[in-house]
C-alpha cells in the first residue's frame, strides 16, 4: 500500500487508528503479563524486560525496519532514540497516576537500578560516533557491534546478577504490589500466552501502520523526518509503554511499570544495530549526527534523575509527582527546544 498517494487527513485517520489498536493491545498485554507472573514464578522486573521491554518495542521495530528499507533511516534512528526519551516520560505521568507517594519511593530495587544504569551506558555508547566517527565491518559500525555485545552482556549479568538478594533500600516497599490486582477469575497459562502472542501481533501491525503513515506524514507536513522522528513518531511508536504502564500502576504493579521502561529502552537501542545492518550506506548513527546524538544523550540524562530518585528515596513530592519525575518533564522539555533548533 502506498500511503504517500493518500491525502495528509486519511494519512492522519489511519495514524490515530494505529495508534489506538496499539494502546488497547499494550492495555491488555500489562494483564497478561502480570497473570504470567503469577502463574510462572518468574520475576516482574526480568519478564518486564523480556516480555514488556520485548513486545512494546515491536512498533520502533516495524518503523526501523520499514523506513530504513525504504531509504529512510534517520526516521529510524531518530524514532529508537526519540521513544527512549519518552519512555522516560511516559514513567513520569504513571508518577502522578500512582498517588501521592513518588513512584521512586515506592519502588526501587537494585534489579531495576542495575537496569537503568545498563541502559546509559548503551545510550552514551550511541552518542559516540557522531564525535568519534565510526568504520563499518562486517555490514555494520563498529559501534552497531558494541552495542549488541553490550546489549548481550546485559541481559546475562540481569539474568544472573544476586543483587536484589545481595542488598535491599531501608523502607522498601515493594510488598506494596503484592495487593490482588483485581477482580476477576484467573486464567490458565495456555490461554494467556496465546492473548499474549494476539496482543503482540497486534502491536506489530499497528506499529508497522504507525511506521508508514508516519513517514509519510513527516513529508507532507513539512516537518522532516528529525523532528517528527523524534517527536511524533516516538510518541505514537511509545504508546505501548503508555499503556502498559498506566495499567501495571494501576495494578500496583510498580516492579512491572519500571522494569518495562528500562528494558524497553536497553531493547530499543540494539534495533540500531538493526537498520545499520539494514542501511546499504555508511554507519547510521554517523549519518544521523548530532541530532541523534543529542536524543541520545537527552534519554540517558533522564534515566539518571529516576536513578538518582531511586537511590536517595526520600519521597519529595511537587504537584503529586516525585522531584525526579519533575526534572524528567522540564528535561524533556528543554531538550525539545535544543532538538527543535537541531532540526
Amino acid at each position: 500500500m502506498n500511503f504517500e498517494n493518500f491525502s495528509p487527513w486519511v494519512n492522519a485517520a489511519l495514524f490515530t487508528v494505529a495508534a489506538i489498536m496499539v494502546w488497547i493491545a499494550g492495555t491488555k498485554l500489562a494483564q497478561f503479563a502480570d497473570e504470567i507472573a503469577e502463574k510462572t514464578g518468574i520475576g516482574r522486573e526480568f519478564l518486564g524486560i523480556l516480555l514488556l521491554g520485548g513486545v512494546t518495542s515491536l512498533p520502533e521495530l516495524a518503523v526501523a525496519t520499514t523506513a530504513t528499507l525504504r531509504g529512510v533511516p534517520a526516521l529510524s534512528i531518530n524514532d529508537v532514540l526519540g521513544s527512549a526519551a519518552i519512555n522516560l516520560v511516559v514513567l513520569a505521568v504513571a508518577d502522578i497516576v500512582s498517588g501521592r507517594r513518588a513512584l521512586t519511593a515506592v519502588q526501587g530495587s537494585p534489579g531495576m537500578m542495575l537496569q537503568g544504569v545498563l541502559g546509559m551506558l548503551l545510550l552514551a555508547i550511541a552518542a559516540m560516533p557522531a564525535i568519534t566517527g565510526d568504520k563499518v565491518i562486517l555490514g555494520a559500525g563498529i559501534s552497531s557491534w558494541v552495542m549488541l555485545t553490550v546489549y548481550i552482556g546485559a541481559i546475562r549479568l540481569l539474568a544472573s546478577s544476586n543483587a536484589p538478594q545481595a542488598w535491599r533500600p531501608i523502607g522498601h516497599l515493594a510488598k506494596a504490589d503484592k495487593r490482588p490486582p483485581g477482580n476477576g477469575e484467573r486464567q490458565s497459562l495456555s490461554p494467556l500466552i496465546i492473548k499474549t502472542v494476539v496482543a503482540g501481533l497486534v502491536i506489530l501491525v499497528g506499529g508497522f501502520t504507525l511506521a508508514r503513515t508516519g513517514e509519510s506524514l513527516a513529508e507532507q507536513t513539512g516537518l522532516g523526518t528529525s523532528f517528527f522522528g523524534v517527536v511524533f513518531l516516538a510518541f505514537a511508536t511509545s504508546l505501548p509503554e503508555w499503556s502498559t504502564v498506566i495499567a501495571a500502576v494501576r495494578l500496583r504493579r510498580y516492579e512491572l511499570a519500571v522494569s518495562d521502561i528500562f528494558g524497553t529502552n536497553l531493547f530499543n537501542v540494539t534495533i540500531i544495530a538493526i537498520v545499520d545492518f539494514l542501511h546499504r550506506g555508511g554507519p547510521v548513527l554517523v549519518e544521523a549526527g548530532s541530532f541523534a546524538a543529542f536524543g541520545a544523550l537527552l534519554a540517558l540524562l533522564l534515566t539518571g534523575f529516576f536513578l538518582i530518585g531511586m537511590l536517595e528515596r526520600r519521597d519529595r513530592t511537587v504537584l503529586r509527582m516525585g522531584w525526579d519525575s519533575a526534572a524528567v518533564l522540564l528535561g524533556y522539555c528543554g531538550g525539545l527546544g535544543v532538538l527543535y533548533a537541531l532540526r
